[in-house]
C-alpha cells in the first residue's frame, strides 16, 4: 500500500507555545513530520504560533503562518491555502483538539478536505472518558471503576458510592491540566470545578485510586493495514499517583515478570487496534504489585511526550514513521532511517537500560507547592543511558543541574532520621533522594520503604549498590579493581576522589557504546552514542571507519528546559551544527535532552548522549579531538564549561572566555564601562546580610537584588524595604555563596534589548526590541517588540553606539544580548550577556537574517562585512512583530504570578501584522487571551500604581466594563467620578473578594503590590484564585494597558490579515 496518491498539499498544525505538559518535543515531533512530508514530493503548510522553535523556520515548510492557534484562524487558513489534508497528531493535545474540532460539522467535507494519522472516531473513543471506558469493556480490557460526570454534586455523589481517595481526569486536556488526587468533599469542590472548566467538552472522569500500583507505558505504532509493532515499554520508578512527565522513568520496563510482560504488551497491541489508531500512541496501565491484576489508565492517539523518550531511547523515529503512515505507507514499506537496511515494522531491540529525570522549576519557585501528583509541574526532562540501571540514574542525577554528582542531596545532611522519614512519605520531587538518604543512614529497610511508598523493591536494590559503593569509597582503600567497579556503577573521578580522600589509581576516559535500534545486529548509518567503561569503544571505530578528512567541531547543547533556558538555545545549537556541516566541518553534538531537534538522530554527524559536566566532556573529546569546541549556543550550561575547557588548552570559537568572565564579574564590568563611557545604574556586589542592608540604604530603595552569573533571572528580586532584602538574603545564603550578590539601584525606565553579530571589529544588529513592560520585569516575562515604536532617533543611536563600543571591548564574537534602560532621557546598560539568547530565533525570523549561521561563520574567522548582510543596524521591515510570554501558572499551586525581575514565563508566541496594534491583538489571541470587550475588572494596587491605575480604570469604565476594587482603591476612582464597587477583602466577611471571583462577575484583574512572593499573603492568594478560574491576571499596569489598547480597537481576529512568513 504506497504512498495515497490524491495526498498533494497537507496543512500541518503544531503545538504553539511551550507550557508545562507540552514542550521541546513537539517540535522535534513536527520538524521530523515537516521533512519526512517533503521528501514524499508534497506541498506542506505549517501553522504553529511558536516562534522559538526549528519547526517555524522556513525552510521546514513551504508557507508558514505564525499565527494564533485557534479553530477560526486555522478554518481560514485551509480556506486560503486549499490543502487537500490536514495533518493534526504532531502538535500534541493542542493540535488533536483542533483537529477534532475540524472533524465536527461539515466543514472538512464540504472543502475537500482529509484529516490525516488520526480518524475523529478513534480520538472520540481515547478521549471521551465514557466512549473509552465502554470500548474497553468491549474488547475484555479492565478499567479502573469510574464515572464520567459533568458536575461537582454528580461527582460527590459517585464519590461517597466508590469511597475516597478518587482521581480526578478532565476529557481533552494536557499533562493532566486540571486533575488530581481527592480525599474528601472540600478537595472535590476545588479540584472538580478546576477540571470541567480545563475540559474542552466540561467533562471528567471520577476514578477511584490504585495509587500506589506499578505504572507501565508502551509505546506502540500501527499502520492503517492493520499492521502492529511495540516500540519500546517504559516503567515509572514512582508508582500510580504521580503524573509520567513528573516520574522518573525507566525503558525498557524493568520490574515485570516475563509473563506479566506478555500480557500487558498484548493488551496494548489489542487496545491500539481496537481504536483504530493510524500512527504513534501510548497506552499506559496500572499493574498491581506481586499479581496479574492490571487496569488501563489511558489512551494518548498521538504523537506524545512519551514517543519523543521511546524514540531517543530506542533510535526508531516515531513521528517520522507515524507521518508515512498517515500519508498511505504499511510498516513493512517504511526504511529504518538509523539503520538504513530494516524495515519500520521490525521492533527495535536494546541492550541497554534508559532513565528520564524531569526538571522541576522548585530551585526558581521557592514558595511554590512542590507536592506531585497526577497534574504536571515539570518544565523538562534530560535522559540517560547506561549498560545498567545504577549508572543510567548517576548520569541523570549529573544531567539535571541541581550541582550534584551523587543521589546525595547535601541539605539532606542536616535533617534528622524522623524528618527524613516525614520526606519519604511525602510525595514530592526530593523523595527519590530522601530514599537515598535514608539508605546511606541505614534507618529504613527495603521493606519499609516500599510499603510506604510503593517504589518497587528492585529499584530499592539499585539504590542501595549505590549507596553500598559510597561507603565502600569511603572506608576502603582504593585500589584499581574498586575504582573499575566505581566507574562502572556511574561514579566521576571527581567523585571518587572526594569520598576516599585518595587520588584514583589511573585515570581513564570513556568509551562509547551505539545506540542503533537493532542491539548491533546491523551497521547503523546515523548512530549516536552514550558512554561506558567496556574495552572497545564503538565511537572511535565508527569514525575511523568513515575515513574523513574534515575538521570536526564539538558544539555542547543547553541540557533540560528550564524556566529561563528554553527550546531557543537548542534552536541555536542545530542551526550552529547546520552551518558547520555546510561549510564542510564534521558537527557533533554532545546534549542529553530527549525531546529536542538537536539530539535527533540525524541532526549531527556525531551525537553524544551524556551528561555535560567537564569529566563527561573531557571523554568525548579524548574520542573525538575535536579542532574546537562551540559554547556559546547552549545557554548556561555549556558557557559553564568554558572555564574547564580553557584550562585544558581546548580551543573554544568565538568571544575569548576571559570576556564571559569580564561581562559576568562586577568589578570587571564596571571597569569596562568606564573605559567605553557608558552609564549603568550605581551598584555594588555584597556577601551577607548587612553588606547587603546597608549598600540598599545608601543606594537608595527601591534595589535589585541578584546573584552573580545567572540565566533567566534566577533568584532575583526588587527588595523595596530593609525586611525584603533580609529575606532575599535569607533565602540566598542558604547555599553556599560562591559569587556575591549584585545590588543595583532600581530605574523605572523602558527596556530596550538588542541582539548582535560580532567578528571582533564590525557589527550587525539586526534589530533593536522594546518592551512593553518597564523595566523591573524579566524580559522574557515581558512583551517584546520589533522594530522599536517610541524611541527617538538619538536613543536609537545611543544604543547602536554603544553596543559597537561594548562589543569591541568584549572582543565579543558571535553573538551578544544587551539589555538597556532608558530613564529621564538616558540610556543605561543593565548587562551585557556574551552568547546567544532567548530572542534570536524570533529576530531571526522576522528579519531574514540567519543570526546563528552568521555568528558561526564569524567564528570560524569570516569577515561580518563579506557575508552580504551590511553593518551597523538593519534597515527595519513593513511588518511589525510582537513577541507574547507565555505561563504555566495554572500548574504552579501557590507560586505568585506577580512578574518581577526573576523569569517565570515558560514559553512564548509571535503575533505578525503590519501595525503595531494588530500584532500585539494575534500576539494576546496566540497567548490564550479571551479579548472579552466587556464585563468586571477587578483592581488592587500599591500606591505607587494608582494614579496610573485610575487612568486606566477610567477607560475600561468608558468601554462599558464594570469596576470592582478594594476599599482604599474604590474611593480614590469615586472621587475621581469613576463609577466603581468596592469590594471587602480576601479575609473580611462575606460577601468578600473571593465571592465576587468566583461569582463569575470578573473577566480581567489588575493586581499590584509592593510586596509579594510568599503564599501566605492575602494579596497573592487573590491572584492565585484568579488564575485558578482562568482569569487573566496583569500584575503590570503596562500589560493591563497594551491589553485595553486591543480591546479599543474595533477588531477581532476575522479582521486580521494573515501573514506567510515565508513571504515576509
Amino acid at each position: 500500500m504506497p504512498k495515497n496518491q490524491d495526498i498533494k498539499k497537507v496543512l500541518v498544525i503544531g503545538s504553539g507555545p511551550i507550557v508545562i505538559g507540552q514542550a521541546a518535543e513537539f517540535d522535534y515531533a513536527g520538524t521530523q513530520a515537516c521533512r519526512a512530508l517533503r521528501e514524499e514530493g508534497l506541498e506542506v503548510i505549517l501553522v504553529n504560533s511558536n516562534p522559538a522553535t526549528i519547526m517555524t523556520d522556513k525552510t521546514m515548510a513551504d508557507k508558514i503562518y505564525i499565527e494564533p492557534l485557534t479553530l477560526d484562524v486555522v478554518k481560514r487558513i485551509i480556506d486560503i491555502e486549499k490543502p487537500d489534508s490536514v495533518l493534526a497528531n504532531m502538535g500534541g493535545q493542542t493540535g488533536l483538539n483542533i483537529g477534532m474540532e475540524l472533524s465536527e460539522g461539515d466543514f472538512l467535507e464540504t472543502r475537500g478536505v482529509k484529516l490525516l494519522g488520526v480518524n475523529p472516531e478513534t480520538i472520540r473513543k481515547a478521549e471521551d472518558r465514557q466512549i473509552f471506558k465502554d470500548t474497553m469493556l468491549s474488547i475484555g480490557e479492565p478499567c479502573i471503576p469510574s464515572k464520567v460526570v459533568e458536575s461537582v454534586e454528580d461527582a460527590l455523589d459517585f464519590a461517597h458510592t466508590i469511597g475516597y481517595p478518587v482521581v480526578v481526569r478532565p476529557a481533552y486536556t494536557l499533562g493532566g491540566t486540571g486533575g488530581g488526587f481527592v480525599n474528601n468533599d472540600e478537595e472535590m469542590h476545588e479540584i472538580c470545578a478546576g477540571g470541567l472548566r480545563a475540559s474542552l467538552i466540561h467533562q471528567v472522569l471520577i476514578e477511584k485510586s490504585v495509587a500506589g500500583w506499578k505504572e507501565i507505558e508502551f509505546e506502540v505504532i500501527r499502520d492503517g493495514a492493520g499492521n502492529c509493532i511495540e516500540v519500546c515499554s517504559m516503567e515509572n520508578v514512582d508508582p500510580v499517583g504521580v503524573h509520567t512527565g513528573d516520574s522518573i522513568v525507566v525503558a525498557p520496563a524493568q520490574t515485570m515478570t516475563a509473563s506479566e510482560f506478555r500480557m500487558m504488551r498484548s493488551a496494548a497491541l489489542n487496545i491500539v487496534t481496537a481504536l483504530g489508531v493510524e500512527g504513534g500512541c501510548n497506552v499506559q496501565f496500572a499493574l498491581k504489585p506481586d499479581s496479574n491484576e492490571y487496569a488501563v489508565i489511558e489512551v494518548n492517539p498521538r504523537v506524545s511526550r512519551s514517543s519523543a523518550l521511546a524514540s531517543k531511547a530506542t533510535g526508531y523515529p516515531i513521528a517520522k514513521v507515524a507521518c508515512k503512515i498517515a500519508i498511505g505507507y504499511r510498516l513493512d514499506e517504511i526504511v529504518n532511517a538509523v539503520t538504513g537496511k530494516t524495515y519500520a515494522c521490525n521492533e527495535p531491540a536494546v541492550d541497554y537500560c534508559v532513565i528520564k529525570f524531569p526538571k522541576w522549576p522548585f530551585d526558581k519557585f521557592v514558595y511554590a507547592d512542590r507536592r506531585l501528583g497526577t497534574q504536571m509541574k515539570a518544565t523538562g526532562e534530560v535522559m540517560s543511558i547506561g549498560a545498567g540501571f545504577e549508572i543510567a540514574f548517576m548520569k541523570a542525577v549529573r544531567s539535571i543541574e541541581l550541582g550534584i554528582d551523587t543521589p546525595s542531596l547535601p541539605k539532606l545532611a542536616k535533617k534528622s532520621d524522623g524528618e527524613i522519614r516525614d520526606m519519604i512519605a511525602r510525595m514530592d520531587d526530593e523523595r527519590i533522594f530522601a530514599i537515598y538518604e535514608a539508605i546511606t543512614r541505614g534507618i529504613m529497610t527495603a521493606d519499609e520503604i516500599f510499603e510506604m511508598t510503593k517504589i518497587d523493591r528492585w529499584f530499592l536494590s539499585k539504590l542501595n549498590r549505590l549507596a553500598a559503593m559510597e561507603k565502600e569509597l569511603k572506608t576502603a582503600a582504593l585500589d584499581e579493581e574498586t575504582y573499575l567497579r566505581a566507574k562502572k556503577l556511574g561514579f566521576l573521578d571527581k567523585t571518587i576522589e572526594r569520598l576516599s580522600g585518595q587520588k584514583p589509581p589511573v585515570n581513564r576516559y570513556a568509551a562509547y557504546k551505539m545506540v542503533d535500534t537493532c542491539a548491533a545486529e546491523f551497521v547503523a548509518e546515523t548512530p549516536y552514542f552514550y558512554s561506558s567503561w567496556d574495552e572497545e569503544n564503538e565511537a572511535e571505530i565508527y569514525r575511523e571507519r568513515l575515513h574523513s578528512d574534515k575538521k570536526r567541531v564539538v558544539v555542547f547543547g543547553s541540557g533540560p528546559i528550564r524556566i529561563g533556558q528554553g527550546i531557543e538555545f537548542d534552536y541555536c545549537s542545530v542551526h550552529c551544527v547546520r552551518t558547520l556541516k555546510k561549510l564542510g566541518y564534521e558537527a557533533i553534538i554532545a546534549n542529553n535532552n530527549p525531546e529536542t531537534v538537536s539530539t535527533d538522530f540525524d541532526t549531527s554527524d556525531r551525537l553524544y548522549f551524556d551528561p555535560l559536566t567537564p569529566e563527561d566532556v573531557d571523554s568525548v573529546l579524548a574520542t573525538e579531538r575535536p579542532e574546537a569546541v562551540v559554547v556559546q549556543f547552549g545557554g548556561q550550561t555549556a558557557i559553564k564549561l568554558t572555564k574547564h575547557l580553557e584550562e585544558k588548552g581546548v580551543r573554544i570559537l568565538g568571544t575569548p572566555a576571559d570576556s564571559i568572565d569580564a561581562a559576568e564579574d562586577r568589578e570587571r564590568f564596571d571597569e569596562l564601562l568606564e573605559q567605553c563611557g557608558i552609564p549603568r545604574p550605581q551598584g555594588s556586589t555584597v556577601f551577607t546580610t548587612e553588606e547587603a542592608v546597608e549598600a540598599a540604604n545608601r543606594l537608595g530603595y527601591p534595589v535589585l537584588l541578584r546573584p552573580s552569573y545567572v540565566l533567566g533571572g534566577q533568584n532575583m528580586i526588587i527588595a523595596y524595604d530593609d525586611n525584603d532584602v533580609r529575606e532575599y538574603m535569607a533565602i540566598i545564603t542558604s547555599h553556599k555563596l560562591e559569587n556575591p550578590v549584585l545590588i543595583d539601584k532600581y530605574l523605572m525606565g523602558k527596556e530596550v534589548e538588542v541582539d548582535a553579530i560580532c567578528d571582533g571589529t564590525d557589527y550587525l544588529i539586526p534589530g533593536i526590541m522594546e518592551h512593553i513592560e518597564r523595566a523591573g520585569v524579566h524580559s522574557g516575562d515581558s512583551i517584546s517588540v520589533y522594530p522599536s515604536q517610541t524611541l527617538s532617533r538619538r536613543i536609537k543611536d545611543t544604543i547602536v553606539d554603544y553596543t559597537g563600543r561594548l562589543a569591541r571591548a568584549l572582543k565579543v564574537v558571535g553573538l551578544v544580548n544587551i539589555q538597556y534602560v532608558v530613564y529621564q532621557d538616558t540610556v543605561y546598560v543593565i548587562e551585557v550577556n556574551p552568547r546567544s539568547s532567548r530572542t534570536v530565533p524570533y529576530i531571526s525570523k522576522v528579519t531574514n537574517i540567519p543570526m546563528v549561521e552568521l555568528a558561526t561563520r564569524c567564528m570560524l574567522g569570516e569577515p561580518l562585512k563579506n557575508m552580504g548582510y551590511g553593518l551597523g543596524v538593519a534597515p527595519e521591515p513593513d511588518y511589525v512583530a510582537v513577541k507574547v510570554p507565555v505561563f504555566s501558572f495554572e500548574k504552579l499551586r501557590d507560586l505568585d504570578v506577580q512578574l518581577g525581575p526573576e523569569m517565570k514565563s515558560t514559553g512564548e508566541v509571535l503575533g505578525l501584522a503590519r501595525t503595531f496594534d494588530d500584532a500585539l491583538y494575534k500576539g494576546l489571541v496566540a497567548a490564550g487571551y479571551k479579548m472579552k470587550k466587556n464585563g468586571g475588572v477587578l483592581i488592587t494596587v500599591r500606591d505607587s500604581d494608582k494614579p496610573e491605575a485610575m487612568e486606566l480604570a477610567d477607560k475600561f469604565a468608558s468601554q462599558g466594563f464594570s469596576l470592582y476594587a478594594t476599599a482604599g482603591t474604590a474611593n480614590r476612582l469615586n472621587k475621581q467620578m469613576i463609577p466603581a464597587s468596592a469590594v471587602r477583602k480576601m479575609h473580611e466577611e462575606h460577601p468578600n473578594i473571593v465571592d465576587l471571583i468566583e461569582s463569575g462577575k470578573v473577566d480581567y484583574i489588575l493586581s499590584t503590590d509592593a510586596h509579594g512572593r510568599d503564599p501566605k499573603l492575602a494579596s497573592v492568594q487573590m491572584r492565585r484564585l484568579g488564575i485558578e478560574h482562568a482569569i487573566p491576571v496583569f500584575t503590570s499596569v503596562d500589560t493591563a494597558a497594551a491589553m485595553l489598547r486591543c480591546l479599543a480597537m474595533d477588531k477581532t481576529m476575522e479582521d486580521m490579515e494573515l501573514i506567510d512568513i515565508t513571504k515576509v
